[in-house]
């Protein structure tokens, strides 16, 4: 037993034990004499500071009549030999213990050098799904990720819903985070609980930092990269954002400056364009820049909260977090990436650590790998936000429907829409019913619901989430509620697939038991094999893997297509080698999706012909495989596309070269640079690239089908049908 306790943190063992205490309300003294030590011993062993034997915390924790207790003498004598050990206070300790019980039968069973092979391998596919669930339980660290357009509120609504505000001069609350009418925050934000309140920052390369002061360059040199170019739609923003070029301006000594003339007339005077004089070329202005913007001292990464500040911790995390985000603090750089950290707690989330992440704004295409990574994380809840008259808005429904169509699973628990209502916009809302305006803000928030969901319906979502806030008038508790009833759909789903694994890992075990049964296995199991070999081969999917680029390049932004030549097909905000993964994951998508679909069909009437009720786990495992093997095969499509094409857009250098050169020229940029692009692809090298993400494709599904015929026992082999 004793042996067991060195495997707890004494750390963490203290800090239950003290939790435990105080819950019960007795006094550390008392409880001390109620086990035979020192006030001063239990003190070291609440702190951590003193190693305590198993027997020692038991007899402690007996003295403290509490249901809280309990459950800790159970936890600490429990043995963990498969699973990860999970923390001593993880409300999930018990349903993860009976995953464990039953990892320990199957790795017990799977040492039998007598075992079939295939009921080996049905063994060895639970116990991997086994610890596939476990860890997503396991792991409680959580993202909330708001995605919108430029302007939509994100910054400010975050700021109001977790009471992160400041007072201003004119009396009005205003949210830590920059707020404004948008285009206002430099790059990604990360908000999460600390120790003290402070801000962090990753700062961008180099190489990153010298391609924006280029950008601004030809900005200033050349008046490119704008609404001032006639194939930028109005509204359009430039290849350097304005936010990315006011740091670089305030970093350089570059600002804007004003006065007024004798009339009293505001003039406006732009340093740079004197610079521009003395330094005519796009390389002179940027080395000239850069030497100013003095990058070496720029070395500072993090700074904390001090009270001699003078000022309140969230004034001056304002404060600072301005001057970081706007360039104007002498030590820090250009961020890729701010975290603010507050001594406060996010969300009231059941013991999830929880941080949020405010995502770059949206203008011209959603189609970003930094915005779609967050829909494919399961402990990432996407928040999509939007306006509330258009809600739920072109940029939501381009994300889901993109979602949708590369095959993403679980949207309706990893993602939803927030609404983010002004002034009395609920209250406008028209109920046709009466061809009246409805008579509270409820009223409205449910019939805009409705009608977000009708232009929903093309997804096939079902039961999706949508939520409303207006931060001028709602409590931040009903943005708080929404997120946290989010995260408590992603922690049930969790729970769900580790039940499912465990109960069908128990019927295994008990069906090897049962003789009886093998007659309904044996049909179930050739039934399964018949559809395996007549679906074995890929069908011919029309499409290429570069249309999506080519589409992508058709409605995005003309100068993030231009600042993306400019680097070789990769910028923040368009990247070629994304949009061609997700193109190849689009085809494998294409290719077998139905397939798929049509098999998890097929077993759900295997279920319900009840001839074949004994062998229901076999079917429910099987479907499950091969589900997984498919998400599997997507993933490496898109891996090897994205990695495979990039290598080849780095050397195309003619390609680039043709892009640049005609950036400015004329109107129908992007229409020129598809035109250039399409002619890339159509090179034997490139076509011979897409042929083998086809072939790999062939290949991961009969390597997936394969996996599920061995599952089944001796039968014909997995060959494609004529």
């Amino acid at each position: 037993m004793d042996e067991q306790a060195t495997s707890f943190n004494p750390a963490e063992l203290g800090r239950y034990l003290l939790q435990v205490r105080e819950q019960a309300d007795i006094k550390q003294a008392d409880l001390a004499k109620r086990v035979s030590l020192s006030p001063a011993v239990l003190s070291r062993i609440e702190t951590g500071d003193r190693p305590v034997t198993l027997e020692e915390v038991v007899d402690i924790l007996k003295q403290i009549p509490t249901a809280g207790a309990a459950r800790l003498i159970e936890a600490v004598q429990r043995h963990w030999k498969v699973l990860p050990v999970p923390p001593l206070d993880h409300v999930d300790q018990d349903e993860l213990w009976q995953a464990e019980q039953v990892a320990r039968e199957l790795e017990e069973l799977r040492s039998n050098p007598d075992l079939p092979q295939a009921f080996g391998r049905r063994i060895g596919e639970y116990a991997d799904e086994l610890k596939r669930c476990a860890g997503l339980l396991l792991k409680r660290e959580h993202q909330v990720a708001f995605i919108g357009a430029i302007g939509v509120g994100k910054s400010t609504a975050i700021g109001f819903m977790t009471d992160l505000t400041v007072r201003k001069d004119d009396g009005k609350l205003a949210p830590v985070l920059a707020d404004g009418a948008g285009g206002t925050t430099l790059c990604e934000v990360h908000l999460l609980s600390g120790p003290q309140y402070g801000i962090a920052i990753e700062p961008g390369t180099p190489d990153e930092i010298r391609e924006d002061v280029r950008d601004f360059a030809e900005h200033v040199l050349k008046g490119t990269g704008g609404a001032e170019d006639d194939d930028v739609r109005p509204g359009e923003p430039r290849a350097t954002y304005k936010e990315v070029e006011r740091a670089i301006r305030n970093m350089s000594g570059l600002m804007f400056k004003s006065s007024r003339d004798a009339a009293g007339k505001r003039q406006t005077f732009d340093p740079a364009k004197e610079l521009a004089a003395e330094c005519p070329t796009v390389r002179e202005f940027t080395v000239e820049v850069l030497t100013r913007m003095n990058l070496p001292t720029r070395d500072r990464r993090q700074i904390w909260y001090e009270p001699s500040s003078g000022k309140s911790p969230l004034a001056w995390l304002r404060d600072e977090f301005r001057r970081i985000n706007d360039g104007k603090h002498p030590e820090f750089t250009l961020p890729k990436r701010i975290e603010v950290i507050v001594k406060k707690s996010l969300l009231q989330a059941d013991g999830l650590s929880v941080r949020f992440i405010d995502t770059k704004g949206i203008h011209g295409t959603a189609a970003r790998e930094d915005l779609e990574v967050h829909l494919k994380d399961p402990h990432t809840l996407a928040v999509l936000c939007s306006h509330f008259n258009d809600a739920p808005g072109s940029p939501a429904q381009h994300l889901l429907s993109r979602a949708v169509e590369s095959g993403i699973r679980g949207l309706e628990v990893n993602s939803s829409v927030l609404v983010l209502a002004h002034h009395d916009q609920a209250l406008a809302v028209v109920d046709d019913a009466t061809g009246s305006a409805v008579e509270t803000v409820e009223d409205g928030y449910d019939l805009k619901r409705d009608h977000a969901l009708m232009n929903m319906a093309p997804l096939g979502l079902k039961d999706y989430r949508i939520g409303f806030y207006n931060c001028l008038s709602d409590p931040g508790a009903i943005a708080q509620e929404f997120l946290v009833q989010g995260l408590q759909m992603a922690r049930s789903s969790f729970r769900r697939q580790l039940e499912a694994a465990t109960r069908g890992a128990r019927n295994l075990l008990e069906n090897q038991r049962e003789q009886a049964n093998q007659a309904a296995f044996d049909e179930a199991a050739a039934r399964l094999q018949l559809w395996l070999r007549e679906n074995s081969k890929v069908p011919v999917t029309p499409g290429s893997v570069q249309e999506e680029l080519l589409s992508e390049i058709l409605s995005a932004p003309a100068s993030s297509v231009a600042a993306a030549a400019r680097r070789d097909g990769e910028w923040r905000s368009f990247s070629y080698s994304y949009q061609l993964g997700f193109g190849a994951r689009k085809l494998c998508v294409s290719a077998v999706g139905r397939r798929v679909d049509g098999f998890a069909e097929y077993c759900r009437l295997l279920r319900a012909t009840p001839e074949l009720a004994p062998a229901c786990e076999l079917v429910t495992q099987v479907e499950r495989v091969l589900i997984a093997g498919f998400d599997q095969m997507q993933n490496k499509a898109q891996l090897m596309a994205q990695t495979t094409y990039r290598e080849a857009l780095k050397s195309a250098a003619d390609l680039w070269q043709r892009c640049v050169a005609e950036w400015g020229r004329s109107r129908g940029y992007r229409q020129a640079v598809a035109m250039f692009s399409r002619e890339w692809f159509t090179d034997d090298k490139r076509v011979a690239m897409e042929g083998d993400v086809r072939t790999m494709l062939e290949r991961e599904w009969t390597r997936t089908l394969e996996s599920v015929a061995e599952l089944l026992g001796p039968g014909a082999p997995v060959k494609a049908s004529e």
